[in-house]
């Protein structure tokens, strides 16, 4: 089967997927919406740590860059906040998302850009550690912009915040097509299913150009990228670039699907979980990458039905939350032990094929 239609086959069949979970319950297919969001997040990422070889873990601010931006234009809290706003606008102000992807993503660009100029010299763990910092200053920032001018409301976080409308219908709503009925749940998976697809093609064309190989010479060996005249502090500045850039577009996917944001989801955490899809999926390997977010964006959900029966093993002793956490922290350990590459790993290039017998007696 050649690759076109392979593809169309896989893309056919997330297509159909909604439409069985629903069956089921809703909150199967709000799980698939989730772990879209998280393949999105991780796509992006792959382009900053599996490509080019830079160890992010302040990832997590370009996500909340562009979700705050979208719940800024398409809420009434700068209207509440700013009454010359309200005169200027009675009607509000109502953002469409199509309108604000392009901002975010160019701002979350902006803000990719000015966190690695100052660590083109920086390398391994010391480049994770201004990264981490750089993630936890936004966090810290969004927590506290409410004094002396309430920009983004601390720790309450921003509510009311508009679906998004295709066609003048808002994915809030179900929508009825008479032969089926959609709920807003699926609406919003078939909206994150595009731009996923269109995520991912993006990438894998990005990995198979100059810009692409040059990456992965970097990530190789710098020394040797340089001394072959490849332009490693540009390339460096344009990875993370592009890698927050899909961060600020999957922000404003988040915002419009919870309706809600506030700093608590933006967590050090969160950094650490998409690093772990990265690593766990393969490196610098789209169909890893994809794999490791699907599986832990939904392992927490999945260990929803295996932590009752050992809650009762031990009377009810251990905390749910922290024995998922458990759950899943072993699963990660026995995943790695098992497959150190990652369960999806880039295949090998330049290995010599085994000799056969025949070329021996030749």
């Amino acid at each position: 089967m050649n690759s076109p239609r392979r593809w169309m086959l896989w893309l056919l069949a997330l297509c159909v997927l909604p439409l069985l979970l629903q069956q089921v319950g809703n909150g199967w297919v709000r799980i698939a919406d989730t772990a879209l969001l998280y393949v999105l997040l991780a796509v992006g990422l792959n382009i900053v740590v599996g490509y080019a070889g830079l160890l992010d873990l302040g990832y997590v601010a370009f996500f909340a860059v562009g979700a705050y931006l979208y719940a800024l234009l398409a809420s009434p809290h700068l209207m509440e906040t700013f009454e010359w706003l309200a005169v200027v606008l009675p009607g509000g102000l109502h953002t469409p998302l199509w309108l604000v992807i392009p901002a975010a993503a160019a701002l979350a660009g902006l803000l990719g850009v000015l966190l690695g100029a100052p660590t083109l010299k920086l390398r391994g763990d010391y480049l994770a550690i201004v990264t981490l910092g750089f993630g936890e200053i936004i966090r810290v920032f969004l927590n506290n912009l409410d004094q002396p001018v309430n920009l983004t409301n601390g720790p309450k976080g921003l509510g009311a915040i508009d679906p998004v409308t295709v066609f003048g219908h808002p994915l809030s709503r179900r929508l009825d097509l008479g032969f089926i009925e959609l709920p807003s749940v699926t609406l919003y998976y078939y909206l994150f299913l595009l731009l996923v697809a269109l995520a991912v093609v993006f990438s894998h064309r990005l990995e198979t150009s100059r810009i692409g190989r040059a990456w992965m010479a970097i990530r190789e060996d710098e020394i040797a990228a340089r001394a072959m005249g490849i332009d490693t502090r540009n390339l460096k500045l344009l990875a993370f670039g592009m890698g927050a850039t899909l961060g600020g577009v999957s922000g404003t996917l988040f915002a419009s699907f919870q309706g809600f944001v506030s700093p608590e989801s933006f967590s050090l955490m969160e950094s650490v979980m998409i690093v772990a899809m990265v690593v766990l999926g393969g490196l610098g390997h789209l169909p890893g990458v994809i794999l490791g977010a699907v599986l832990l964006s939904a392992l927490p959900e999945v260990l929803r039905y295996t932590v009752g029966p050992l809650m009762a093993l031990t009377d009810g002793r251990l905390d749910p939350a922290i024995l998922r956490q458990l759950l899943i922290a072993l699963a990660m350990i026995l995943v790695m032990l098992w497959r150190p590459r990652g369960l999806w790993p880039a295949p090998d290039h330049g290995v010599p094929a085994k000799s056969t017998g025949s070329e021996g007696r030749a």
